[in-house]
């Protein structure tokens, strides 16, 4: 008698809120059996999904935190809202996103009337002429959710020039030379910071589990 696979409807859920046509990740790849039918690869495929959304959203809990020590807790909140969004069915993790607006403008309270001297504008200071590229238009990059989306297509552009390397598209993002090295520091500094919220996170859960109390059954 053929097993049933039961899945529980939170990741039923977890699968249809993110309809990405990208991949997840390699390590969550589904390892196919030979003997494995068409619906258990379905169910596995969908198991495995709804661990990648858990990331997703896990990142975008730590973004809002790291978010919130540079501008208001609401914006925080929005921006980090972006950052899973406009990320959703692309190569990228909201990290991604977060990294590149605290580089850009975290010293200015991730303000999306920022200019830069040479007229970058926005949360992710995508340039007059590069907005215009991806169909929009340099003030439409004072309005955090366009200014997000132009920023995603620009780092996808990037991706392809660096030919699949995101560290090094994350460089171009910025430019070439010195300036583009020191950025590319700040992007990891930021994104150290961001993953120790996560860890401190995890260690926070644990000992809350820890310390729950157990019963013993007679």
């Amino acid at each position: 008698m053929r097993k049933l696979l039961i899945i529980p409807t939170c990741l039923l859920l977890l699968a249809a809120c993110d309809n990405a046509a990208v991949k997840p990740p390699e390590t969550l790849a589904t390892a196919t059996l030979p003997t494995e039918s068409h619906t258990d690869r379905e169910i596995m495929t969908l198991l495995e999904r709804g661990n990648f959304l858990t990331e997703r959203t896990r990142q975008v809990t730590a973004i809002q935190t790291v978010f919130s020590r540079h501008t208001t807790p609401e914006r925080a909140r929005n921006l980090a809202a972006l950052c899973f969004s406009k990320t959703s069915g692309t190569p990228f993790m909201p990290f991604d996103l977060a990294e590149i607006a605290l580089a850009e403008t975290g010293g200015n309270r991730l303000s999306g009337k920022a200019v830069s001297p040479r007229g970058a504008r926005g949360v992710w200071q995508v340039m007059p002429e590069r907005a215009r590229s991806h169909g929009f238009t340099a003030q439409d990059m004072t309005v955090d959710e366009k200014c997000a989306e132009a920023a995603v297509r620009e780092l996808f552009t990037k991706l392809e020039m660096a030919q699949g390397d995101l560290e090094r598209a994350k460089k171009l993002y910025c430019g070439q030379g010195p300036q583009a090295n020191a950025y590319l520091k700040k992007v990891r500094n930021y994104r150290s910071e961001m993953h120790s919220v996560l860890e401190q996170a995890q260690k926070r859960m644990a000992s809350a589990s820890m310390a729950q109390p157990t019963f013993r059954t007679r």
